[in-house]
């Protein structure tokens, strides 16, 4: 693979679209020491047209992922701070009155850009965390009745401190519901941290960023990705893993159908990453956690099993759900 490839190539087969995300995901990697699978779930809600949420305690590398992926794809990005004071017209834009011309103008909220980084998001009321909602799921703001376009492609990287953390307060239903994948970083091995020390301690690793991609070239990866082809076996497992969230009795509420739908978008990008044009079984299996486990609710007592009753139910409805023999028909 060439050190600078084309920024605009046209992507005719699964082997080029494995190529140019992985130019991605190594410009990413630079930056990112030893996180390879959080590189991935970012570039996957990029592509597949979702939002992420990185559920972490601070200084972990959560707004820098963010930020290198950004550079690595020469997208706009603008920061929020999350906090109780914050106001949803922050977020969104308002509009304010122009004595000139003597009529309102709208004046652009930080969520004007490709990709937005929503830091801490549970600091904040949650009125201001819905603002974001129509951003998310429209690509759209509606303010004083007028609608304004977000920029093509666009991704909230929304992060998150746990909520035993003091000052926080938990994401309504809906919002949750909105981000297809959510992740937690972890801390570096002892290898990587080290690597860290050496390597930042007087250079900014962002600096040394060079953009791999562009807008146009995101959007041509994005419209091969939905051409990747899911067999209706696959269709129809995908659908019965996410009936038996419903009907598992450790699970208060289960997926939703935008779940569901999520979770194909993502296995289509995670198909792709792997040079394959179709979905096979593991790629649901790989992305049922991330994509599900935070929009589902434990039953009451269920906290009594483990530590993590979500996350242990899903892993028993994947062992429990038949398997399509068939991938690719």
């Amino acid at each position: 693979m060439p050190e600078n490839p084309p920024l605009t190539p046209a992507v005719v087969n699964a082997e080029q679209f494995a190529a140019q995300t992985s130019a991605i995901v190594e410009s990413v990697g630079r930056v990112i020491d030893g996180k390879p699978d959080a590189v991935r779930s970012a570039l996957v809600c990029l592509l597949a047209e979702g939002h992420l949420l990185i559920e972490d305690v601070p200084g972990v590398g959560k707004t820098v992922l963010a930020r290198a992926l950004a550079a690595s794809v020469d997208a706009t990005v603008r920061r929020i701070q999350f906090t109780p004071d914050l106001l949803p017209g922050d977020v969104t834009g308002v509009s304010v009155y122009n004595p000139v011309d003597r009529e309102f103008e709208f004046k652009r909220g930080a969520v004007f850009a490709h990709i937005v980084i929503a830091d801490e998001i549970n600091r904040s009321s949650p009125k201001t965390q819905s603002a974001l909602l129509e951003a998310m799921e429209e690509g759209q703001v509606t303010v004083d009745g007028s609608t304004h376009m977000l920029p093509d492609p666009f991704l909230v990287v929304a992060t998150q401190n746990p909520l035993e953390m003091e000052g926080t307060y938990a994401l309504p239903e809906a919002q949750r519901d909105r981000f297809m994948m959510r992740i937690s970083m972890g801390y570096p091995d002892a290898a990587a941290e080290a690597l860290m020390l050496r390597q930042r301690d007087t250079v900014n690793p962002l600096a040394a960023v060079r953009a791999v991609a562009n807008a146009a070239s995101i959007s041509g990866l994005i419209a091969w990705a939905r051409s990747v082809h899911v067999a209706p076996a696959l269709e129809e497992y995908t659908v019965a893993l996410a009936q038996a969230t419903r009907a598992d009795p450790n699970l208060h509420l289960g997926a939703s159908p935008r779940a569901t739908l999520q979770l194909i978008r993502a296995a289509k990008v995670w198909a792709a990453l792997d040079g394959r044009d179709f979905v096979i079984p593991d790629d649901v299996t790989a992305l049922i956690i991330p994509v599900l486990a935070h929009r589902l609710l434990p039953a009451r007592g269920a906290h009594r099993a483990g530590a993590q009753p979500v996350e242990a139910a899903l892993r028993q409805i994947v062992e429990r759900v038949r398997v399509p023999v068939t991938a690719r028909s």
